[in-house]
């Protein structure tokens, strides 16, 4: 089974679905999530480090020293099953709380 990804971790895959530094990715991420989830800079970078070093995620330096940050084909391919594992667990829970007639 491959790994799955943590929440943090998803999160920042789908924000870098186009390339940011990592500041836009904090606000991106608290976009994406209508500001309930924040991502602090220490466990983003320590994320970012891993996402590296899976090769999921690639780094590119700009001329104003910001690093951008860009997902790989790996990384597509692991955020996709992500949401799809999310999407059974969604339905799973959905279909039974609606069988207890929650």
């Amino acid at each position: 089974m491959d790994e799955v990804l943590t929440d943090s971790t998803y999160l920042i895959l789908l924000a870098l679905l186009k390339p940011q530094h990592g500041y836009a990715i904090m606000k991106e991420v608290s976009i994406l999530t209508n500001g309930q989830v924040e991502i602090g800079p220490a466990s983003m970078y320590t994320i970012l480090k891993k996402l590296q070093n899976n090769g999921l995620i690639t780094l590119e330096e700009s001329y104003e020293r910001k690093k951008t940050y860009l997902i790989t084909v790996k990384g597509r391919n692991s955020l996709k099953k992500d949401v799809e594992r999310r999407k059974m667990l969604y339905q799973a829970g959905s279909r039974l709380l609606a069988e207890k007639g929650e």
